[in-house]
């Protein structure tokens, strides 16, 4: 029971981070065949852990990808949690009621300060573009957003945040989202342009940042 669970919590993992795959695909992944995959996945969706990805949403993963393909549910989307998500939007909605709109903009400003401090601290030794995106991955990583970075073949980086542990604030407040991207900016310098490409709050799975050289 203890495999299986491990196995399964491994596979939400992979449907977090990667969006709709197929169980070959999964199988692949997790060095597993085809069949125990398909029991696994059979057991899921009974669940509720998972469910079938539509037609229209395969298509959209590219040619060739299988219709039998398998997504998270909204129950599992909320397994990874969002970090004190009630006590967090109480705060926030505290702070509009007292301090009025103008309190939550100190609000985010003070925790955007903050952040960046730490960051650049942390990003002082990085020299290459490279080592600033790596750090800035480890960084966000730590916090659980599920970082990740991929090159794109043209010199840059597509920075991806697979989870977004604080979405609740996000949802409360943007201001949150505002911040975070003056922050990459920021602290990745100059020489560079950071774009949000992908945004959960618009209906993206994740969050991702196209960085690219000047």
């Amino acid at each position: 029971m203890k495999k299986n669970a491990k196995t399964e919590d491994a596979i939400l993992a992979l449907l977090k981070a990667r969006g709709i795959m197929s169980a070959v695909d999964l199988a692949d992944k997790l060095n597993m065949t085809a069949i125990g995959m398909r029991q696994h996945l059979k057991r899921m969706s009974q669940a509720g852990m998972i469910k079938a990805a539509s037609i229209e949403e395969v298509s959209q993963k590219g040619a060739g990808r299988p219709a039998a393909s398998w997504e998270l549910t909204a129950q599992s989307h909320n397994k990874f949690g969002d970090s004190h998500a009630l006590l967090t939007k109480d705060l926030i909605d505290g702070a509009r009621a007292v301090f009025g709109e103008e309190g939550v903009e100190q609000l985010v400003a003070y925790r955007e300060d903050l952040t960046l401090k730490l960051y650049q601290e942390a990003l002082s030794d990085s020299g290459s573009l490279k080592a600033r995106v790596d750090k800035l991955v480890e960084l966000r990583e730590q916090e659980g957003y599920m970082a990740e970075a991929e090159e794109d073949g043209n010199g840059g980086f597509l920075f991806i945040e697979n989870h977004c542990p604080i979405c609740t604030a996000a949802m409360t407040c943007q201001g949150f989202c505002r911040a975070e991207l003056t922050v990459f900016q920021t602290v990745l310098g100059t020489d560079v342009s950071v774009e949000r490409v992908e945004y959960l709050l618009e209906g993206g799975r994740r969050c991702s940042y196209s960085i690219r050289p000047k």
